[in-house]
C-alpha cells in the first residue's frame, strides 16, 4: 500500500488502492498507448490492430462505463473510438456518417452518462457531438445556433450533464451552453474574460465552478457557473503563487479539494487548494515535487480515488505520475515501456 492510501485509510478513507488503466494519447506513432494501473505503471498493452490516423491531440477519454475508449487526431476521421476489456482494445468502431470538420486538436469528451461523445476540432463548427451507445456513434447532433467563432482546444461536460463547456483561440476564449440531449442557447460571456487564448477547462465535481488554463498572466483563471450562466470570475491566486508561464492543461481531484495545471515554466505542475464559493478558491500553491516532469506540462489528471497525479509533458520520459495526498508524493517508476513522444492526452480509467 502507498504512501498515500496509507493516509487515507488513517484518516477513515479506502485503503484499497485504484486498479484500473491509464491512457496516453501522444504525438508519434502508435499515437495511443495504454498501461495497467495498480499504484504504479503495468506492462503496457499491444496497440489497437486500426491505429488512429495520426497524431493523439489533447484529451483522449474513456466512457463513464469504462467499455470504450476515445482518441481524436490530426488525419481523417479525426475522432477514433475502440472498445475497450481488460483485453485490451477491441476492433474500431466504424467511423461516424458525418465526421468532424478537420483534425481533433481539442480532444474528445464523454458525457458523465455516456449517452454523448463531443469532439472539439479546428474549423467550424469547431465543436461535434454525437449520441453513443455500445452500437458506436449516432447521428450527429445539430450545431449550436451560436457557435464558439474559433478552433477549440478543449471540451468539457460538465459532471451533472448539465453543461457543455469549450476552450478556444479567440475572444471570448471560453463558451458554455446548455445542454439536454443537444446545444441550448450559449451562455453569456463572463464579465471578465480570460486575458488570451484558452487551453483547456475542467470542471469541479459538484459542476458550480469552472477552471480555465490559459496564455498571458494569470495564467489560470475560475469562475462560477449555474443554469443561469457564467458568475463572478474568482480571484486570481496570491502573487507568490501565481504559476510560471502559460497554461496548458487543467483537472480538479476528484474530491474537488485540489486544482490542478500544467503549464510551460519550471516546476510545470502547479496544484492549489480549492475551496468553493466566494471569498474561497484559490489556496496556497502545494510545494513542488521533488522530481519536476522533465519539461513542459501539456496534460494533466488524477485518479478516481484521487491518490494518484498524472501529468503528460515534452521530454523524456513523457508521463510522469506522483502519489498525491495533499500535496507531492513519491514519483512512481516510469514505464518499461515510454510513450514515445510529447503526451498531449491523459486519462485514467473509471474506478
Amino acid at each position: 500500500m502507498t504512501l498515500s492510501h496509507r493516509l487515507r485509510a488513517a484518516a477513515g478513507g479506502s485503503a484499497q488502492p485504484y486498479s484500473g488503466n491509464i491512457a496516453l494519447s501522444h504525438l508519434n506513432s502508435p499515437y495511443i498507448s495504454v498501461y495497467p494501473w495498480n499504484s504504479g505503471f503495468g506492462t503496457k498493452y499491444s496497440n489497437p490492430s486500426t491505429l488512429p490516423a495520426g497524431h493523439g491531440y489533447r484529451n483522449c477519454a474513456f466512457s463513464p462505463d469504462g467499455t470504450a475508449l476515445a482518441v481524436g487526431h490530426n488525419s481523417s476521421p479525426y475522432i477514433t473510438v475502440y472498445p475497450w476489456s481488460s483485453s485490451g482494445f477491441g476492433t474500431k468502431y466504424s467511423n461516424p456518417s458525418t465526421l468532424p470538420s478537420s483534425h481533433a486538436y481539442g480532444g474528445c469528451d464523454f458525457s458523465p452518462d455516456g449517452a454523448n461523445l463531443a469532439v472539439a476540432h479546428n474549423n467550424s463548427p469547431y465543436i461535434t457531438v454525437y449520441p453513443w451507445s455500445s452500437s458506436g456513434f449516432g447521428t450527429k447532433y445539430s450545431n449550436p445556433s451560436t457557435l464558439p467563432g474559433s478552433l477549440l482546444f478543449c471540451a468539457k461536460f460538465s459532471p451533472d450533464g448539465t453543461h457543455l463547456a469549450v476552450s478556444h483561440r479567440f475572444s471570448p476564449y471560453i463558451s458554455a451552453y446548455p445542454w439536454n440531449s443537444g446545444f441550448g442557447t450559449k451562455y453569456s460571456n463572463p464579465g471578465t474574460l480570460p486575458p488570451n487564448y484558452a487551453q483547456s477547462v475542467a470542471f469541479s465535481p459538484d459542476s458550480v465552478d469552472l477552471a480555465v488554463a490559459h496564455n498571458n498572466y494569470p495564467y489560470i483563471s475560475a469562475y462560477q457557473l449555474s443554469s443561469s450562466g457564467f458568475g463572478g470570475k474568482y480571484s486570481n491566486p496570491s502573487t507568490p503563487s501565481i504559476p510560471a508561464g502559460n497554461g496548458n492543461a487543467i483537472a480538479f481531484s476528484p474530491d474537488g479539494a485540489d486544482l490542478a495545471l500544467a503549464h510551460t515554466g519550471i516546476p510545470y505542475i502547479s496544484v492549489y487548494p480549492w475551496t468553493s464559493g466566494f471569498g474561497s478558491g484559490f489556496g496556497t500553491r502545494y510545494s513542488n515535487p521533488s522530481t519536476l516532469p522533465a519539461l513542459t506540462g501539456r496534460s494533466v489528471a488524477f485518479s478516481p480515488d484521487g491518490a494518484d497525479l498524472a501529468v503528460g509533458h515534452d521530454s523524456s520520459p513523457y508521463i510522469t505520475v506522483y502519489e498525491w495526498s495533499s500535496g507531492f508524493g513519491t514519483k512512481y517508476s516510469n514505464p518499461s515501456t515510454l510513450p514515445p513522444n510529447t503526451v498531449y492526452g491523459v486519462a485514467f480509467s473509471p474506478a
